[in-house]
């Protein structure tokens, strides 16, 4: 048996007020979040929460993932990293290397995949755990409960378990991971397809003119820079 899972991040502002999410079913989900992180953050978390969730089956687990970063992190540049000393190939120290840290544990003696899927596209339990995962993330901009979900019930549980959402007044991570200066990668398929990290990537953006007005309006509008909507949105 193959047990299918989407793991996703948010994080409004990018940095700001973060969530996580993983999702099975109805059923069968979890999330949780941060004061301030960035949303490679909370991608990363998600997927680390989900090798938790399941230590104790046997089972494949395929894990669907809309993050480029986070998919060759862990599948491509993570044993390099780990034979540099937690270090990029410019010698700078590997971003969110804590959580990574915990992935490498995790992810030990498990049969996994990821299959990368576009996000925003109506895949049905990628768009679950975003909205889950971006819930987490309104919830700490409105000082609100966390909606933290019924956890792990089992991927095929129908009984025992409602699929309305827990709420706690308590992240279900309470040790915010540190924040670098820019850690976000627009989410397109191809652009992280690297046998390595490279030290920067940069990206340019051809917009025609009422594309651009509309994304000045609406950075205005959430008092942000046009690059950190952006970013926030990818």
């Amino acid at each position: 048996m193959t047990i299918t899972a989407a793991a996703d991040g948010s994080a409004l502002g990018n940095p700001g007020p973060a969530g996580w999410a993983w999702f099975v079913n109805e059923n069968c989900w979890a999330a949780g979040g941060w004061p301030h992180a960035t949303n490679n953050q909370g991608e990363l978390q998600a997927v680390l929460e989900l090798f938790r969730a399941t230590a104790h089956l046997d089972e494949d687990l395929l894990i669907l993932c809309d993050s480029q970063y986070v998919i060759n992190s862990v599948t491509k540049w993570m044993p390099g990293w780990k034979r540099k000393g937690w270090r990029k190939a410019d010698g700078k120290p590997v971003l969110n290397v804590e959580i990574l840290q915990q992935i490498d544990e995790a992810l030990q003696g498990r049969r996994y995949r990821f299959e990368w899927v576009k996000g925003h596209a109506n895949h049905p339990l990628n768009e679950a755990a975003d909205e889950r995962a971006r819930a987490v993330s309104t919830a700490y901009q409105n000082r609100t409960a966390i909606p933290s979900g019924p956890g792990w019930t089992g991927a095929g549980s129908t009984d025992g378990a409602t699929g309305a959402p827990r709420t706690t007044e308590a992240p279900r991570t309470t040790e915010a991971p540190r924040v670098p200066a820019f850690t976000e990668e627009p989410a397109q398929p191809g652009l992280f397809d690297w046998a390595e990290e490279p030290a920067t990537v940069s990206l340019t953006l051809n917009l025609d003119a009422d594309t651009h007005t509309r994304l000045l309006s609406r950075a205005r509008a959430e008092r942000l820079s046009p690059e950190a909507l952006i970013r926030s949105l990818l």
